[in-house]
């Protein structure tokens, strides 16, 4: 919540408000933290992110993809010859948030082992 002076406001603004839509159209879809945590483990192309997010499919892998460049967190790159390849990177916008969101899961995980619910 933002602050004004000594006392704090009663309301997020409407830029904070945008600002955490956004973000959550980016990360609030299942998939994202997912393809952007195995992008960031050097998982590059997109039938070895299929095949190291189980349970992804083709059409959603693309979709996530799309809004993960619209958003320049992640960066395209092919490579042409006798079958196109292509691979995807995080950028320096992407590799701050992958690192937030390795923060997120490690604090999961302490907060399931003082719990006593293992991961899943």
């Amino acid at each position: 919540m933002a602050e004004k002076g000594p006392n704090k406001a009663r309301f997020l603004s409407l830029p904070e408000r945008t600002a955490y839509r956004r973000i959550e159209d980016v990360v609030g879809c299942k998939w994202s933290a997912a393809v952007l945590a195995a992008i960031g483990r050097g998982v590059t192309r997109p039938g070895q992110l299929e095949r190291f997010i189980p349970g992804i499919s083709t059409k959603v892998l693309n979709e996530r993809l799309r809004k993960l460049l619209d958003y320049e967190l992640i960066t395209r790159h092919e490579f042409p010859g006798k079958v196109l390849r292509v691979e995807y990177r995080l950028t320096p916008t992407g590799r701050k948030l992958v690192d937030i969101l390795e923060q997120l899961r490690e604090l999961d995980e302490e907060h399931a082992q003082r719990h006593g619910s293992g991961a899943p």
